[in-house]
């Protein structure tokens, strides 16, 4: 193997490490992860949204996907309520028959949310512009 290939790849695993604890403060100092958690925190008990939707109320248009990394990297103590935000047409996101799904649906049932083969009625949906 050539030196600078091998120096190229001794150094991988400590950019890698580098590189996870600015992503970390990252996450902690966004002003858009923020908002994107703030507006979850705003969605009433027995309603739901899309990833879209609190997207669009926190002022990211567009930014869908940042709407799902922010409840995935969310620390556990901050209490979001991840379960009241679904996939497009109010779709519970994860596959059928894994335990997050299954979690999912037993929080939104416990606050009187119906939900049916996956998809909650249309009428518990908010387009959080109300709030």
């Amino acid at each position: 193997m050539p030196r600078s290939i091998r120096k190229a790849v001794t150094l991988l695993p400590q950019a890698r490490a580098e590189s996870a604890t600015r992503r970390r403060g990252a996450f902690a100092d966004s002003a858009a992860i923020r908002t994107i958690l703030d507006v979850v925190c705003a969605i009433p008990r027995g309603y739901v949204s899309t990833y879209g939707a609190v997207a669009r109320a926190a002022g990211l248009p567009g930014r869908a996907r940042l709407t799902g990394y922010a409840l995935k990297r969310a620390p556990e103590t901050l209490n979001i309520p991840w379960h009241r935000v679904l996939g497009a047409g109010g779709r519970i996101v994860f596959p059928r028959y894994s335990s997050s799904y299954r979690e999912q649906a037993q929080r939104l049932r416990a606050e009187g949310v119906r939900v049916r083969a996956g998809r909650v009625e249309r009428a518990f949906l908010t387009d959080l512009e109300t709030l």
